[in-house]
């Protein structure tokens, strides 16, 4: 159901079998939500698809990469207001999925980016606001937060 000024996403960090981080750079084209930044793989849910099917889809459009439902870990939820979109709310689920190798994707929007763990905070600030949540909420179930 799509209800003005709500938004409903899922998106995925994918980790290779090193643990490096397969992020997405963003086109640096105008109308689309930060054009540049880092952000992950995902998007809007269609229809009726549950999350977990929106988040399927996406990472196999964007990526090229198919990848089972089972093989997506599910980090958190965030639903409010949306960081993205002024005045608007969003429900946005978030998943991790492991060992994705880098060669096996064709990156269809934007571009890849592999990073080591330490490497994330010198980019914090290129990060689009999902990243960030995603980030935490990652960090936070690796330390049984």
């Amino acid at each position: 159901m799509i209800v003005p000024g709500h938004r409903e996403i899922a998106c995925a960090v994918l980790l290779d079998p090193h643990g490096r981080f397969l992020l997405q750079r963003r086109d640096n084209v105008p109308n689309i939500l930060y054009p540049g930044r880092i952000g992950l793989f995902g998007g809007h849910r269609e229809g009726e698809e549950t999350f977990l099917e929106c988040v399927v889809r996406e990472v196999s459009e964007e990526t090229g990469y198919l990848a089972l439902p089972e093989r997506f870990e599910h980090l958190g939820s965030y639903i409010g207001p949306d960081l993205e979109v002024p005045n608007a709310t969003v429900a946005g689920l978030y998943y991790v999925l492991r060992g994705v190798l880098a060669e096996s994707l064709t990156v269809t929007e934007g571009s890849l980016l592999v990073l080591q763990e330490e490497e994330l905070p010198s980019l914090a600030q290129e990060f689009a606001p999902s990243v960030t949540v995603a980030l935490r909420m990652l960090m936070d179930k690796q330390h049984g937060v």
